[in-house]
């Protein structure tokens, strides 16, 4: 039995770790809904149980196994240092405590993570979804064979930005077909019916930010043992799941098949039938990422390639929540068993 803090409960994030949570081994743990002063006093329900989400107060992490940061980086920057002098183990969703000292990016669920938290390790801050399935592609395909070239389009839902964000592109959507102005307080432009690659300069969403924080965590996963990630991300009007438009080359061509059965193995689908595109609805709620593969065959060869193209989606909040669960779960090693004498 572990008392678990999800700070930012309110949040989509949050909601998606309460579930995530009651799924896992530590769904036996005593959970405590904590955010800001506007969602203070909301009920809301963990498993089977009823909870308020209550404030964060200077004890709110007294006795606190895990502590899950799900709201805003500015809430996690205020009370993540608190959360640790109490002795609490410290699981950054928000990715606001990357840049801090010891601070380590993870994914459990590749075969080679690099890094492993000590009890010297201030917090965990659990790797950006996208970043997490592009490293699971490159991964199983390393070890079928070397890869000379990666590139991808990473297409986000407006679920990245948070709710206020997926508000603003429903009533966008709401005001189109009746002809109104716009509500631009998070996009600063028309992001319904629209594929973009920047925002306004009023803009709170900042695509850039998100590049830049996906290539970072990519980067720290390779740990230099990949080829370095020519990436580009782009908002797509919907509400959920990150959509992937890949490129590949080889050292060398190799057999599909080999390929085929890389992209099989756990946490990947493979999509084979044409009719079943990988997409953001096929994907929501899965726990997997579902991929196509498209490879240019040998005119030599047909069964043998150089090049591939894969078309890959996920659901970024399932993602993201089951890989910070997971984190926990291997930290449990790292908390102390029975009582001290």
């Amino acid at each position: 039995m572990y008392q678990i803090a999800i700070v930012g409960a309110s949040t989509l994030l949050g909601k998606e770790l309460k579930e995530a949570l009651t799924e896992s081994p530590l769904a036996s743990s005593n959970v405590l809904l904590m955010d800001e002063e506007d969602a203070l006093g909301q009920l809301d329900q963990v498993g089977d149980e009823i909870a308020f989400i209550q404030a964060v107060e200077a004890d709110s992490f007294d006795k606190v196994d895990f502590t899950f940061f799900a709201g805003s980086e500015d809430l996690t920057r205020k009370h993540w240092r608190a959360a640790l002098r109490a002795g609490s183990t410290v699981l950054d969703l928000t990715g606001a405590l990357e840049q801090e000292p010891g601070v380590l990016v993870r994914a459990t669920w590749l075969a080679a993570e690099p890094g492993t938290p000590d009890l010297y390790t201030p917090a965990v801050v659990p790797a950006h979804p996208a970043a997490l399935a592009l490293a699971l592609l490159m991964e199983r395909l390393t070890m079928a064979a070397t890869v000379r070239f990666e590139a991808a389009t990473v297409l986000l839902p407006a679920s990245e930005f948070g709710r206020t964000a997926m508000d603003e592109l429903h009533q966008q959507t709401l005001n189109l077909l009746s002809f109104q102005s716009l509500p631009r307080a998070i996009f600063d432009a028309q992001a319904a019916y629209n594929v973009l690659c920047g925002f306004g300069e009023s803009a709170t969403a900042n695509l850039a930010a998100v590049n830049t924080r996906i290539r970072r965590h990519y980067a720290a996963l390779a740990d230099r043992n990949w080829p370095a990630l020519g990436l580009q991300v782009a908002s797509a009007p919907v509400f959920h799941g990150h959509v992937f438009s890949i490129a590949l080359e080889f050292e060398h061509p190799v057999e599909i098949a080999t390929l085929e059965d890389a992209l099989s193995g756990e946490r990947l689908d493979l999509v084979l039938e044409d009719t079943d595109s990988p997409s953001n609805l096929a994907a929501t709620g899965q726990n997997d990422v579902l991929v196509r593969l498209r490879p240019e065959k040998d005119h030599r060869n047909p069964n043998l390639t150089s090049r591939i193209w894969l078309w890959a989606a996920s659901d970024n909040l399932r993602l993201c929540a089951l890989n910070a669960v997971d984190c926990a779960l291997d930290l449990r090693r790292l908390r102390p068993a029975g009582t001290v004498q």
